[in-house]
């Protein structure tokens, strides 16, 4: 065997002994070095002295290299600094607001450094030693400070970038009388099981399709709260073809779990999961009663299959040791089918949420009223997000969008009139937005509104 294989099987005992879980048992590794001996071996192949003391000092602006913070050891990754929701620190080696004061000795060192050469064929560096973008002096001048530009001083746009704070963005749309609270863009991570790793639920889900008549977007995205509080996105969304050709059914499901109750999210999912099979066994039905127009058999059947969903997520919480009022889920669901010569578009579920459809540039509310008659538990009973079975059917016309949304966006879009005005600005066009455009509309914040927000939009050419 050659040398290189004995080293590489050499290493590969190492690393087993250092993080192989499995041979805690197995006794140390046969080496002849010990870690101490790698640490030190490393550091004089880097320049280092292995006693502790530093070698040369890297070239100011170079991205690796040990820095110094003044008055010892450099704060750990979690120390927070700044006023910012998760502290800040200067992206160019600790220096910034906030941050210690260099030492005397870099001060000399970065002084006795000669400035760069002029080249006109290469260009500066994007950061500097201290950590932020290089000035470059006007000819002229400095400029004389002016008024902030007219989109920084209105309540509608892109808020001002904040220097001192760069983790803002500028592109981050808003509208209404301010900025909302929170950040525009995600923060914090939820807690991570590593046994339950395939249960976590990303930020953001973006779906599209285009089939017949009509264009779909959808998108589910974490609220600017759970955003910043490392919480999990408690809405889900499923989008989901059934069969082939002018045949198939398109479903669309928007399912949100209960504020701040255990596990909310897996409710909504499993709401999507259950409603999603029941559909795709009773295809076939569906879809002919679709075609044929026959509301009726439409409204009982969905309903029956609604009911059973929550029926179901009322076993599950058993199971769980947990409470039924707050395992469960409002869910809204669309059916489309993929027939050029079908219009119809059938809405159900239970719980909060909007229906709303844009006609000749103006918002119409599609809620369904729940019916008087039905009992207001016929289909969660002791569940605050449940309710009566919601259920309507339409005819689309050409030039229309239908818009199926949890309660984040609905709310808002009900509660603030500048959002209705902008959405429907975006979104009156004869050609639907793609799915980057789309998700910056849906993703428009408006103050006092930071829930989940999940929406279903369909154009009809």
């Amino acid at each position: 065997m050659s040398q290189q294989g004995d080293t590489r099987g050499h290493e590969d005992d190492w690393w087993g002994e250092l993080y192989d879980p499995g041979r805690a048992d197995a006794g140390p590794a046969a080496a002849t070095d010990s870690v101490d001996d790698r640490f030190d071996s490393a550091a004089r192949t880097l320049g280092c002295r292995p006693g502790g003391g530093a070698g040369p000092r890297p070239a100011a602006g170079a991205p690796w290299g040990p820095r110094e913070e003044a008055g010892g050891a450099a704060p750990g990754p979690d120390a927070a600094e700044g006023g910012g929701p998760q502290g800040w620190r200067s992206p160019g080696g600790g220096e910034g607001p906030g941050a210690a004061p260099p030492s005397p000795a870099r001060s000399a060192a970065r002084t006795a450094q000669p400035p760069p050469a002029r080249d006109s064929g290469t260009r500066p560096s994007a950061t500097s030693g201290s950590g932020a973008p290089p000035t470059v002096p006007s000819p002229a001048g400095p400029a004389a400070p002016g008024p902030a530009p007219a989109s920084s001083r209105s309540g509608s746009g892109a808020p001002p970038p904040d220097p001192a704070r760069p983790w803002r963005t500028a592109s981050a749309g808003f509208v209404g009388s301010g900025p909302p609270t929170y950040e525009a863009e995600p923060t914090t991570l939820p807690v991570a099981d590593p046994e339950e790793l395939g249960e976590l639920v990303p930020d953001t889900v973006l779906d599209g399709a285009r089939y017949g008549t009509f264009t779909l977007r959808a998108v589910s995205l974490r609220g600017d709260s759970a955003r910043y509080r490392g919480e999990p996105r408690r809405d889900a969304l499923l989008t989901a073809r059934f069969g082939t050709g002018d045949g198939a059914l398109v479903l669309v499901v928007v399912a949100g779990g209960v504020r701040a109750a255990p596990r909310s999210q897996h409710a909504a999912r499993e709401m999507c999961e259950w409603i999603g099979g029941a559909v795709g066994r009773s295809r076939i039905r569906l879809t002919e009663d679709l075609h044929t127009a026959d509301r009726g058999a439409l409204k009982s059947g969905l309903h029956r299959l609604t009911a059973r969903g929550y029926g179901r997520l009322r076993a599950r919480a058993t199971t769980l040791g947990l409470d039924p009022a707050e395992y469960t889920a409002s869910v809204r669901c669309l059916l489309l089918p993929v027939h050029p010569a079908c219009r119809t578009r059938a809405f159900f579920g239970a719980g909060g949420g909007g229906l709303f459809r844009l006609r000749e540039g103006g918002w119409q509310d599609l809620e369904p009223t729940p019916d008087p008659a039905a009992p207001a538990h016929d289909i969660t009973p002791d569940a605050p997000v449940g309710g009566p079975f919601l259920f309507r059917a339409c005819v689309a016309r050409p030039g229309d969008t239908l818009l199926l949304c949890g309660e984040g966006l609905a709310d808002p879009l009900r509660g603030e009139a500048a959002l209705a005005d902008h959405l429907a600005g975006r979104w009156a066009g004869t050609e639907p937005p793609g799915l980057a455009g789309y998700l910056a509309d849906a993703q428009t914040r408006v103050k006092g509104y930071a829930d989940d927000r999940t929406a279903v939009a369909v154009w009809e050419a």
